[in-house]
């Protein structure tokens, strides 16, 4: 390997460090001002907003619309590629996350080739907790779109073309749906009087806050969080640092021996039931 080849590798698992580390440092730091924030409003409002919290946990869920082959116990995950592949890789990612941004762009042409070979099956937690720490409708807008794009067939297309052109975090560029119905006419056939419709009526609102809850209570409190096979993988695997190299490696070694997924027409995953699980669901918190 050239001395350039190093520099680069190094360059990139610097950047998903950093990037890693600055998210893990935005969500202690919302973590203790949303303390901050509880403390004054029971001050202020007394305890009678305690008493309404409560009883606002106490209901139980109530079911929400979810995008076309949503799968798991309510139906708050997207599925990606062949859902009988050996193996499954588990994604928490915010559209307005940089560090998701940082993965996405480095290992989406790896990830999309191991579907292609029926190795993998993505499922996507898609949260939206920035909007809350940042203000602004970015994440939340995004994850609607994403649903939107599921609906049409188009979701890993627009999910790339979405993190390829993903503005500063600051900036809340998907907080304006213009942006995101525009970004659809770089995808073939997602382009379209429904999929506009979709997204200016924040079709899913009702899922993409049922996803945040959901995220809310398990134990991962940063993102992106990648798991293989319900093992954590990113930054790490054991000693091991994630790179496109190393994921293929573990995706093979936990492959070995196992028949490959259905690829191709007829692959797609099930519409979505009340009663659908998701596969390889990793470890309860």
């Amino acid at each position: 390997m050239s001395e350039k080849n190093r520099e680069g590798k190094r360059t990139a698992r610097e950047r998903l460090a950093e990037e890693r580390a600055a998210e893990e440092a935005r969500a202690k730091r919302n973590k203790k001002l949303a303390v901050i924030g509880t403390v004054l409003a029971v001050i202020v409002v007394g305890v009678t907003v305690g008493v309404v919290v409560q009883n606002q946990r106490s209901k139980p869920d109530t079911p929400v619309a979810a995008p076309a082959g949503a799968i798991g116990p309510k139906n708050l995950v997207v599925p990606d590629g062949p859902a009988n592949a050996p193996s499954t890789l588990v994604i928490y990612e915010d559209p307005r996350c940089p560090a998701c941004g940082a993965f996405e762009r480095q290992f989406a042409p790896t990830i999309d080739q191991l579907q292609d070979q029926g190795k993998l099956y993505n499922n996507y937690h898609l949260v939206s907790f920035i909007d809350r720490s940042l203000g602004g409708k970015g994440s939340k807008y995004g994850v609607n779109a994403l649903a939107c794009a599921q609906d049409a067939g188009k979701f890993r297309d627009y999910h790339d073309v979405l993190y390829k052109n993903q503005p500063d975090e600051t900036s809340d560029a998907f907080g304006t749906k213009a942006t995101l119905i525009s970004l659809a006419k770089q995808v073939p056939g997602l382009d379209s009087p429904t999929f506009e419709a979709c997204v200016n009526d924040n079709k899913y609102s009702g899922w993409v806050s049922a996803v945040q809850q959901d995220f809310d209570k398990s134990s991962y409190k940063s993102t992106p969080t990648i798991l293989l096979n319900g093992t954590p993988i990113y930054p790490k695997k054991g000693d091991e640092e994630i790179s496109p190299e190393n994921l293929v490696k573990w995706v093979n070694e936990a492959n070995a021996g196992k028949p490959l997924g259905t690829t191709g027409p007829g692959s797609a995953s099930p519409a979505p039931t009340s009663t659908a699980a998701e596969t390889n669901t990793p470890p309860s918190p």
